[in-house]
């Protein structure tokens, strides 16, 4: 079924399930936006000292940070130049970088340094050869990087959010695996429409009635206003942000947490969730307590998520309507993911 976004919320339908199902259109997303936008990897703190280094995957591209011996942080290729070998795994800290294949070194810089045993080569620069680089850049202690050197600054494009400060420091992390397409938990996270439905406990915090979205050009905002804060301390309200395509941040009156979407297939997906406190030695039970909320809600909407993924393979459903009171957030999500797959 094809997919033409229509830009009226009034008068739009849902992107169709099988955009949710498909392995070629998982593998076109991958080529189209993972590769194309400003992917969270990690953070700051991972790569403080001189040879501190950590891997990741962005669109089944294997990726190496490093802070290399000119304290510069680089983002390069995790793929030796000899037979593809791994350049690095996991994280540590290392004045030089071995390939697990056949020993090739290089420089915290991606030079290469050594290639053993190649003696009676012809017609090859040793000096030539090094790590492709691919852009890196910081954004609160975040570190992002973009498979795409055309692509504007991650500042600029996060726009007016780009000058916003979230302190704190890394207090927790925790990975899920969840069966359903990574689009899937995105629409989830964009609507407090199944609030009073699958999250009893958080419909407990917020005064729903005041529950809204606000759309920007890359981005998005759900403000909850707190009603009854007893498992969410502090005043005001609570801030949900959804950056283009998939990261979250959570804004507490007391910390805030990033929640990344990693696409893992056309039907699974791993979320991953980290939590920063302005003083995590002082705050351990704030720290716990937050972590089983969080948990608590996490656990509902892995249910409700594999669900609709079930529902998405139906031979009866193919797309439906949205609500012009509750899920705007969604639709600017799909208006975003059309532009970017030119559907």
């Amino acid at each position: 079924m094809s997919y033409r976004f229509e830009p009226r919320l009034s008068q739009a339908s849902t992107i169709p399930s099988n955009y949710y199902n498909d392995a070629a259109v998982f593998a076109a997303e991958n080529r189209s936006i993972f590769a194309r936008t400003w992917q969270l990897v990690g953070h700051e703190e991972q790569v403080r000292h001189r040879g501190q280094f950590f891997t990741a995957t962005i669109a089944d591209e294997p990726v190496l940070v490093v802070r290399g011996d000119d304290d510069e942080v680089r983002a390069m290729s995790n793929v030796c130049r000899h037979r593809a070998g791994p350049v690095a795994k996991g994280a540590g800290r290392r004045p030089s970088l071995q390939c697990g294949y056949h020993g090739w070194t290089y420089g915290l810089d991606g030079a290469l340094r050594t290639a053993p045993e190649m003696e009676g080569i012809e017609c090859w620069d040793k000096k030539s050869v090094a790590l492709p680089r691919f852009r890196v850049e910081s954004w609160n202690g975040l570190l992002f990087v973009n498979l795409d050197p055309a692509a504007a600054p991650v500042r600029e494009f996060l726009g007016d959010l780009g000058g916003r400060s979230f302190g704190g420091q890394l207090a927790a992390r925790k990975e899920w695996s969840v069966n359903c397409n990574w689009k899937v938990y995105v629409d989830n996270y964009l609507e407090g429409y199944h609030i009073p439905i699958v999250h009893p406990s958080l419909f407990k915090e917020i005064d729903y009635p005041n529950y809204r979205t606000e759309t920007r050009s890359n981005y998005s905002i759900q403000h909850a206003p707190l009603k009854r804060p007893e498992r969410i301390r502090g005043d005001g309200e609570a801030a949900y942000f959804w950056i283009f395509p998939n990261l979250m941040l959570n804004v507490y009156p007391d910390n805030f947490s990033t929640n990344l979407i990693v696409p893992a297939g056309h039907d699974r997906t791993v979320t991953i969730f980290e939590w920063y406190f302005r003083d995590p030695d002082s705050a351990k039970k704030e720290i716990e307590e937050t972590i089983a909320f969080s948990d608590e809600i996490q656990l509902e909407d892995i249910d409700i998520c594999e669900a609709v993924q079930r529902g998405l393979r139906s031979s009866t459903y193919s797309a439906g309507r949205y609500s012009p009171v509750r899920e705007n957030g969604v639709h600017h999500f799909h208006g975003l993911y059309a532009a970017a797959m030119g559907l």
